[in-house]
């Protein structure tokens, strides 16, 4: 009952924070379902090694048997001699000395062999991790940092969204701030980019969300500045604070304080807003556990999604389709299909703890995340079981798929970031804790995977923002 008691307070407070902002109040192995997820390739490597196991214990059992017979052989000449003392005991004494000496050469055959075919066994399935590395970090937000996103246009942009009330848009190169948007009136819990324009799309605890425009130029001496600050992982918390400020004085960025749309209605915190495909509508996720489905030209509500029993925690539109993921605390979430005219819904049940993210892989897969410390990604054609499991140690938060690889990013309560396969195979790990990574909860992750400096990024409770580079294989 304390834990439990624990785990509501926890949730509590994080619901608080979404809506009204911090500074307002004060994972490992994997599994799959069914019966083996092993690549044909592996079982066949896997049957090789242990026949070459069982002919090495044969050869050693044959030896083993002349061994006793020669020992055998010793004992039958001991009873039918009558030499001396002295002969009977040197003989017995090597018999004693050949049956110590096989049965050494024996165990040491026996240790050698098991090892190196073990060590065969592990490094056929020990696939190394990608490389991954911190490239970048973001700094300037003054609480945690709820979500963070890139955008689909040429030109390299990193947005993320701040429980200080504020989005800020970067640049990837330089991690300089191009410019911060200051029109919402609480916490931003989300942050998207449309997948055309240069528009942005803002979800806050303020119950609206915002469509505002995203025209930033990088100043020609934002590399300088950076080459000043290259001493500042040397520096301790305040100082490191107070060389921020300076050099946001320095280079004050651009700061948009109304929007270009506000869109309203809901009667409750919004969790999060997305783009529907093509940029002309948008879908938002509520405490009030409705989605609504907004004209992004006239602002006006087009369709209103409910069912949830309990407040959605997110929101993700399929970026070709007319197709809908919506998350909730109930422990499900939903696929709705505005395909149909009648518009067809699904409804997923495989986790026993609110779901924190869902979000499409490829065309026809999506992959959901839970407080219940498991992952699952699951094939639209059969939605009744999920094709695999990805199960860690700690609750996890909004994860992201790379586009072309699938590769699954899965941020954690406890600070770590891992990184899985579609299948539910472990393919690397990042820093953690000291001088890379998060101290404390990543909220976030997402993918850039045509970037040159960083193809991944994550957000925290620590008010950090990263970017990494990861070394992903080639898809077989």
């Amino acid at each position: 009952m304390p834990t439990d008691v624990a785990k509501a307070t926890k949730r509590h407070k994080e619901m608080n924070r979404r809506g009204r902002g911090f500074t307002d109040f004060g994972v490992d192995l994997s599994a799959s379902d069914g019966d083996s997820s092993l690549p044909l390739p592996l079982k066949g490597k896997l049957h090789d090694l242990f026949g070459q196991i069982e002919k090495e214990f044969e050869l050693l059992y044959c030896e083993n048997v002349r061994l006793h017979e020669e020992i055998e052989v010793l004992n039958e000449r001991l009873g039918n001699t009558s030499g001396d003392k002295a002969e009977e005991k040197d003989t017995v004494d090597g018999a004693k000395s050949l049956i110590k000496k096989s049965g050494s050469q024996i165990s040491q055959k026996i240790k050698l062999t098991y090892k190196t075919s073990t060590s065969k066994i592990v490094s056929s399935f020990k696939t190394a991790p990608p490389a991954s590395h911190l490239t970048r970090e973001f700094r300037g937000h003054r609480d945690g940092v709820w979500e963070v996103a890139v955008s689909k246009t040429s030109q390299p942009i990193l947005g993320t969204a701040c429980a200080d009330h504020t989005a800020r848009l970067w640049c990837i190169e330089s991690s300089s701030c191009l410019g911060s948007y200051i029109g919402h009136k609480g916490s931003v819990n989300s942050i998207r980019f449309h997948p055309t324009q240069d528009l942005v799309l803002t979800a806050s605890g303020d119950q609206t969300a915002h469509i505002w425009r995203a025209q930033v130029n990088v100043p020609p001496h934002v590399e300088n500045l950076r080459s000043h600050s290259s001493g500042e992982d040397d520096l301790d918390g305040s100082e490191k604070e107070e060389c921020e400020a300076d050099r946001e004085q320095l280079h004050e960025p651009n700061i948009l304080r109304t929007p270009l749309l506000e869109l309203t209605g809901h009667q409750g915190v919004i969790n999060a807003a997305d783009w529907m495909a093509g940029g002309n509508q948008v879908i938002t996720a509520s405490w009030d556990r409705a989605a609504h489905l907004y004209d992004a030209d006239s602002g006006e509500i087009v369709n209103t999604l409910t069912g949830h029993d309990e407040e959605l925690t997110n929101v993700c539109a399929h970026p070709v389709q007319k197709l809908v993921v919506t998350s909730s605390k109930d422990t499900t979430f939903r696929l709705w299909d505005f395909r149909n005219p009648s518009m067809q819904v699904n409804v997923f049940q495989g986790h026993t703890q609110q779901v924190t993210s869902a979000v499409f892989a490829g065309p026809d897969k999506v992959v959901s995340g839970s407080d219940d410390r498991t992952v699952k990604v699951w094939d639209l054609k059969n939605m009744r079981s999920p094709i695999a499991t990805i199960r860690t140690d700690s609750a996890i938060n909004r994860l992201s798929v790379s586009p072309n690889q699938h590769v699954i990013a899965i941020p954690h309560d406890n600070r770590h970031i891992r990184i899985f396969d579609i299948h539910g195979v472990r393919v690397g790990r990042m820093p953690k804790g000291g001088r890379q990574g998060h101290t404390r909860m990543v909220c976030a992750t997402t993918w850039a995977e045509d970037h040159t400096t960083c193809n991944m990024f994550s957000c925290g409770f620590d008010r950090k923002v990263l970017g990494w580079m990861i070394h992903l294989n080639p898809k077989e």
